[in-house]
């Protein structure tokens, strides 16, 4: 049974590619002071071009923008549509602002939708009351703000979580799966879980992610470090019912890190099945195991997630069963307990020689704690983490303490390792490059530079590269040194950018086509500007 059609059969029983791109083409001829290609197709750029590690061409640059109990979006629940649109395009105005490139949008906060779904609710959080229709479609309103201003959009689920007692479990509408479903609930302390032993939960949790996956043309899909629940004192978690009906001969333990093993992996395989350019990946806590507990876990002595949510992320790093992972290291460099220097190159060690990506999760909302002061708070924690090759890249918690408490951490961040834009990080499985630009025009009008290129079938966007000089090396695009801009791709007519810091002399405008699976095409012709006042 197809992902779709288990789907509709989950929910009846409540109360139960990417384009294809062809080799590149034409003459590449460019017209004016743009030099003719003379092969039938631009050249590539080397890759064996020596790269400045200053200046990193990919790298994950994230942020998590938060839906749940309102922290960074809305800001109220209520608010008008228009109100709401103005918002968002102001967090990804903010985003793009600060040199980020992926925004991880929160769309499923307690089992309900912050998009249009014939599975779940409406999520409360945007009109007060789950089940409230807010006039229009969030997610899809977000996807397309954010590829028009040359952002990644991942979706970001909590896949077991209903919320706390009161107000969420209280005003659970009739058709929440948990109401709908009610041997699926547990609750534990004062929050409620979907219960993930239950076999149809987790059937249920994966249509729900690949139902997206199907109707909205998102980057990526991401889930946070909400497993099995944080320990409560006192609390049991009552899974008694789907232990004896499924836990077979395992002890407990160890089933409960199958269900989440299962879940993860079923997820990865759909999303690869249906969109394999859509990337997949978890934030879980920041610690697996203390090595007084195992002698592969890590020198900290904190909770693991391992014992604590059975989150097993070792093992999902080893069988890629994620395409990237965001371990959540909100500790500063020092901390006994779990020390960021510690933690960099124990992670570091895990995904080596894989096929996973590690990104850092950090802790912008601790600026200005004990420990977080000063306006180097977030940009010493990357000095240390750049010197680890398997680190690629940063995802800060949450979006309104970059423009808010930490903005002056997040201003000194950027102009000590975002000096430049980055392009995201690869998908897996591309065949092929995208067709190149055609003809690029570039005039200089008094103190900017307006460029003009016609739209590539199948484009994601578009890197935008300017080389001071009059020379015609291709290595000159081979990292970040030279890249200006990543510009979205859509829209009427052609593509436009504005450099509004040319070079004073001459320069040369190159641009590339990036896809789907962000693979990068060739260079389209160079574009070539005179100097100031030449």
């Amino acid at each position: 049974m197809g992902w779709r059609m288990r789907g509709a059969a989950a929910a009846a029983a409540l109360p139960l590619l990417a384009g294809c791109f062809g080799a590149p083409s034409g003459d590449g001829a460019g017209s004016g002071d743009t030099a003719a290609q003379a092969s039938p197709g631009p050249d590539p750029i080397p890759e064996d071009c020596e790269a400045d590690p200053a200046f990193p061409k990919r790298e994950m640059r994230g942020a998590w923008l938060t839906t749940v109990r309102n922290i960074d979006w809305p800001s109220e629940a209520g608010l008008s549509a228009e109100e709401q649109r103005e918002e968002l395009r102001e967090r990804l105005d903010g985003a793009r602002a600060l040199g980020l490139n992926t925004v991880f949008l929160h769309i499923r906060p307690t089992a309900d939708a912050m998009y249009e779904s014939e599975l779940e609710p409406w999520a409360r959080y945007l009109t007060g009351e789950q089940g409230g229709d807010p006039g229009y479609d969030p997610l899809e309103f977000a996807v397309a703000e954010a590829h028009e201003r040359g952002l990644e959009l991942h979706g970001w689920f909590n896949p077991y979580r209903v919320g706390f007692a009161d107000p969420d479990l209280e005003n659970l509408t009739d058709d929440h799966p948990a109401r709908r479903n009610p041997e699926w609930l547990v609750e534990y302390g004062d929050e409620g879980y979907l219960d993930p032993g239950n076999p149809e939960v987790r059937a249920w949790v994966v249509d729900v992610v690949l139902d997206v996956v199907e109707r909205y043309d998102i980057d990526g899909v991401h889930f946070d470090d909400y497993f099995y629940p944080y320990p409560a004192e006192g609390e049991e978690f009552d899974d008694d019912a789907s232990f004896e009906a499924h836990g077979g001969a395992e002890d407990r333990d160890s089933w409960r890190r199958r269900n989440i093993d299962t879940l993860i992996a079923e997820v990865h395989a759909g999303i690869g099945e249906t969109k394999p350019w859509v990337r997949f990946g978890v934030s879980p806590f920041g610690i697996w195991r203390n090595d007084a507990s195992d002698p592969e876990g890590s020198a900290t002595g904190g909770l693991q997630s391992y014992d604590a949510q059975y989150a097993d992320t070792r093992a999902w790093i080893r069988e890629e069963t994620v395409d990237y992972i965001v371990p959540q290291l909100y500790w500063h460099r020092g901390f006994a307990t779990a020390d960021y220097e510690e933690l960099v190159p124990w992670w570091s060690d895990q995904v080596a020689g894989t096929g996973v990506d590690l990104y850092i999760g950090q802790a912008a909302y601790r600026v200005g704690e004990d420990d977080w002061e000063g306006a180097d708070a977030l940009s010493r924690q990357l000095d240390f983490s750049r010197d680890r090759p398997e680190v690629t890249g940063d995802v800060y918690f949450s979006m309104k303490d970059l423009t808010g408490r930490a903005s002056a951490a997040m201003d000194r961040l950027v102009e000590d390792h975002y000096p430049r834009p980055a392009l995201p990080p690869q998908a897996d499985g591309a065949e092929g490059v995208p067709d190149p630009v055609g003809e690029v025009t570039a005039t200089r009008e008094s103190d900017q530079v307006e460029l003009r290129w016609d739209e590539v079938d199948g484009a994601r966007s578009y890197a935008v590269y300017r080389v001071p000089g009059a020379g015609e090396d291709l290595c000159d695009l081979a990292d970040a040194e030279n890249l200006v801009a990543v510009v979205g791709a859509g829209g009427d007519g052609p593509r436009t950018f504005t450099d509004t810091a040319p070079a004073d002399g001459e320069a040369r405008y190159q641009v590339t086509v990036l896809d789907a699976y962000r693979t990068e095409s060739a260079p389209g012709p160079a574009s070539r500007v005179a100097g100031a006042g030449e």
